[in-house]
């Protein structure tokens, strides 16, 4: 390599190839965030409700009032108005948004934050690639990485914390500390060299994890930033959820997803919109435009989703109830297209009129956003199993 190991080590370029490295980050609105509160209002019609349009930074792109600091970065993003998954079950239409597959007894299928950190994550990564953050979140691993095995499992923390039980006890010393962890090695390797498994490997792998973890707890540690940027994000739950989700992409892991519930609004749609999105338009917009402004958005894949979409009819109790058949998902960054404009619905928004597309095709367009080729396989186990769903594929004029 021109200039040997040493040019790698140089400011500079260890920057350039930081910014580099491809993550996406995903917001996930649990509980079915209304697309005509958010990404496609309906001014004058009976089911639009009582919330404006209002212009953003795309001419011709309105978007609802109760997103008003979103509007300013909108030429950052892209908005798919036409998803129609047939799904208004919240557990299935999770599940076929976070893997681009139907849920099946018959096989289970990767999420896409297990998917994003086994292809995109370097072999040198010595932290998690699959984070979710989430009010409650602890440092607990999960069970979303199906054949992909535990490595790739999501991670859970919140409140803007180290996961729990990763800092040295008071009472044991450093020098105790590397002693015990010592020995062990030499005990597993011993076993190791008998009896090595999938699950012997898997249970290695987790004592090296926490142990990285625990001389890299600051990475997670969002009280390290600045007292502006507290200010900026806002001193919520949510305003430390989006600035640690920045402090883990800007330490270049591949995978970040930050969780905002409950947008399940079966009553009082619009009050709890109005409180919920106006929590939500504050923190969101500031990371999307840190990112614009530290280089990292053109290498970083933006995804604002939930399971499905709200009734464009309005219930008895003002309420919007679960709604799978014309909802929308906002996109931006990496090789998305800024400032697109992808299907339509009709007037009311009961149905989608233009460029149908669905979970499978939203899949394939987050891995081809982020450069890696959906229509290739995984190699388990001597098994060629398909990255994405091979029956569809990406929306095409969404990449740029």
């Amino acid at each position: 390599m021109l200039g040997g190991l040493s040019y790698l080590t140089r400011p500079t370029v260890a920057n350039e190839l930081a910014k580099q490295q491809k993550r996406v980050l995903v917001f996930n609105m649990h509980g079915g965030l209304s697309q005509l509160e958010s990404w496609d209002p309906k001014p004058g019609a009976s089911t639009g409700g009582p919330f404006r349009p209002i212009s953003t930074t795309v001419p011709g792109m309105q978007i609802c009032e109760l997103l008003p600091l979103s509007a300013k970065i909108m030429h950052h993003m892209a908005i798919v108005r036409s998803v129609n998954t047939k799904e208004n079950d919240h557990g299935k239409g999770r599940y076929m948004m976070m893997t681009g597959r139907k849920q099946s007894p018959a096989a289970d299928y990767p999420v896409i934050g297990a998917t994003a950190a086994k292809c995109l994550s370097p072999d040198t990564s010595s932290l998690p690639g699959h984070i979710i953050i989430a009010a409650g979140g602890a440092g607990g691993r999960g069970n979303d990485s199906a054949y992909l095995g535990p490595k790739f499992a999501g991670m859970s923390l919140g409140g803007g914390n180290p996961p729990q039980n990763s800092a040295r006890p008071d009472g044991l010393v450093e020098a105790s500390d590397v002693s015990r962890q010592q020995f062990r090695k030499l005990v597993d390797n011993q076993f190791l060299n008998r009896r090595r498994t999938a699950k012997t490997d898997a249970y290695t792998f987790s004592y090296e994890a926490a142990e990285e973890l625990m001389k890299q707890r600051d990475t997670f540690d969002v009280s390290k930033e600045s007292d502006a940027d507290l200010e900026r994000y806002g001193k919520s739950d949510l305003g430390r959820h989006c600035l640690l989700a920045r402090r883990l992409l800007e330490r270049n892991i591949t995978y970040v997803e930050v969780s905002h519930s409950n947008y399940d609004t079966h009553n009082e749609n619009f009050n709890f919109h109005l409180e919920q999105l106006g929590e939500w338009d504050r923190p969101f917009s500031t990371l999307v435009g840190d990112l614009a402004d530290r280089g990292l958005l053109q290498s970083t894949l933006i995804v604002v989703l939930s399971e499905f979409g709200r009734t464009p009819n309005i219930n008895h109790i003002a309420g919007r109830d679960h709604w799978g058949t014309a909802w929308s998902v906002l996109l931006g960054g990496a090789k998305i297209q800024p400032g697109a404009i992808i299907g339509k619905t009709n007037a009311d928004g009961t149905a989608v009129i233009d460029r149908e597309v669905d979970h499978g095709h939203l899949f394939h367009t987050y891995l081809r956003a982020v450069g890696v080729d959906s229509s290739a396989s995984f190699d388990i186990d001597g098994r060629k199993l398909p990255i994405a769903d091979p029956a569809v594929q990406g929306i095409h004029e969404l990449i740029a």
